[in-house]
């Protein structure tokens, strides 16, 4: 096994894909599979358990879906809480990142059962594998660049861009499938994603050097570089502990704050969601359909080409060394060419054209893949903008997303009323927006402000509010009945709109406050 690290001045930029290391591209794709997954069937999830029983469905209560689907995304939120520290003391990044995707992998093969047994089951094995998988993943990220700290807003945007290509994927397949074709085969496809995705993983694991090894070696490793390199210092070990103390201080503030951001971001899965299968035009004809259908295949042809692209560029640099890994990558693209090719002809085939309720969902991963490269640019310009600015810039774009659908809403004065689906297409671009300045720069500046000894804790520290802005997204987005009975649905958006955009002005406030606490950590 190869002891020499990536993350060493010498040989950082060895190998480069797109001005970074090739090990970033690595975890692009495994991430991408991951949440390729994740999205997939989350796009699937509340339209299975709300459908009558005759399209297949449950026939749920909105309330009870989107209160499953709330303690759901908790949960995968949750437990990389304890998944950092078993990586930490026992596993080791790369062995928990591998066990969590085959836990996954059986979530996945449970929920295609479609029993109420074995959808708990899946679910419960998802939160488990996610647990292991995810603060693993850009714990990883981190000790790649520990000593290019410049460098880490710029790749985390591209990890994320990653993250939002499989999300892309994901939904627009396994989301078509299941509306489509059949609910099974949706969540089926998920799980046979994430076997790839883990198996791509483990065969190009050395990539990543002496990162994330077993505990114990990494201990040898240290050691041994230490005797090598006595005068070496050993990063954050020599920080004065009140420094450490308002670091931490401004990971909670961050964290309190993410919390605002996500309980209304995920109301993607749920009651936005349910405002496109049920408040949204969807059926097509006409010059309309066809113009449709040519948007539709150019969006889902065009993003698949370029990272086509990205993973072509990947081949060249490590195709050699890591062949079986890189095989098993281009495998699972050419199945992902086959069905997109197939469901183009398909829908072009189609005498109307019925735009899938979770077909919406794409569209935040669509802008991030457009905007991730330059956001990325902006954050290592000059032009950069302090950490509380972004935090209060990405939720104020944040709630005015949920403006045009507050505004939308006007117009519905009985369910047969159906508003232009420009509506959704505009929220989801300004909450993608105001996703790119608070989501990647949020675990960067974690990665900058802990310790290195406790990264992977806190990594699952940040995800424990990101839970709990997940479920709180759940148990209000389970009252847009009640509050659309009782006001209007307007009224359910209007409240979306408003406390993003006064919490984004509060942190905004707060900038000097964190400025001091972060002692010079840009």
């Amino acid at each position: 096994m190869s002891t020499t690290s990536l993350d060493t001045p010498n040989n950082f930029f060895e190998r480069k894909v797109l001005g970074h290391p090739a090990g970033l591209f690595v975890l692009f794709f495994t991430e991408m599979w991951e949440r390729f997954s994740y999205y997939g069937m989350r796009a699937l999830l509340v339209l299975f358990l709300t459908s009558t029983v005759a399209a297949g469905g449950w026939e749920w209560s909105k309330a009870d879906a989107l209160t499953l689907y709330g303690t759901y995304t908790m949960g995968v939120y949750l437990t990389p809480v304890l998944g950092g520290l078993i990586a930490d003391r026992l596993l080791g990044y790369r062995w928990a990142v591998i066990l969590g995707a085959l836990i996954m992998t059986l979530g996945h093969a449970s929920m295609a059962m479609e029993s109420p047994a074995f959808l708990y089951i899946g679910l419960g094995c998802l939160m488990v594998g996610n647990g292991l998988f995810k603060p693993n993943m850009t714990s990883i990220v981190s000790k790649m660049y520990k000593d290019f700290p410049e460098k880490k807003d710029g790749a985390y945007s591209i990890f994320y861009m990653g993250v939002n290509a499989g999300a892309f994927l994901g939904i627009m397949i396994c989301g078509y499938i299941g509306e489509k074709i059949s609910w099974s085969w949706g969540f089926g496809l998920a799980g046979i994603f994430m076997f790839l995705g883990m198996l791509q993983f483990y065969f190009t694991k050395n990539i990543f050097g002496d990162i994330g090894l077993l505990p114990g070696e990494e201990r040898k490793l240290k050691a041994a570089e230490e005797r090598l390199n006595p005068n070496t210092e050993v990063i954050d070990e020599h920080v004065p502990g009140n420094i450490v103390r308002d670091r931490l201080i401004v990971v909670l503030i961050f964290s309190i704050f993410t919390i605002f951001f996500w309980a209304a971001f995920e109301q993607a899965g749920g009651s936005m969601t349910i405002f496109a299968k049920e408040n949204t035009v969807r059926i097509l004809t006409g010059n309309a359909g066809m113009t449709f259908k040519i948007v539709d295949a150019l969006l889902t042809i065009v993003p698949l080409g370029i990272i086509s692209y990205v993973l072509f560029k990947l081949f060249t640099q490590t195709f050699a060394k890591y062949k079986v890994g890189n095989i098993i990558l281009a495998i699972s693209f050419a199945i992902i060419w086959v069905i997109v090719l197939w469901k183009v002809q398909r829908e072009f085939a189609a005498e109307t054209t019925e735009i899938a309720a979770s077909w919406f969902n794409i569209l935040n991963s669509l802008f991030i893949i457009c905007f991730a490269p330059v956001f990325s640019k902006w954050w290592e310009s000059k032009y950069n903008l302090a950490a509380s600015f972004k935090f209060g810039l990405g939720l104020v774009l944040l709630g005015l997303g949920f403006g045009f659908l507050a505004y939308a809403a006007t117009a519905i004065t009985s369910p047969d009323i159906k508003v232009s689906l420009i509506w959704l297409v505009l929220a989801y671009l300004f909450h993608t927006l105001g996703e790119l300045c608070i989501s990647p720069v949020g675990l960067s500046y974690v990665s900058k402000l802990v310790p290195a000894k406790w990264i992977g804790f806190m990594f699952g520290v940040y995800y424990l509010f990101i839970a709990m802005g997940n479920k709180l997204a759940g148990a209000s987005g389970s009252m847009i009945e009640e509050i659309t009975k009782k006001y209007s649905l307007s009224t359910f958006f209007l409240i979306f709109t408003l406390i993003p955009i006064v919490a984004g002005l509060i942190i905004t406030v707060l900038h000097p406050l964190v400025k001091k606490l972060m002692h010079g950590v840009k």
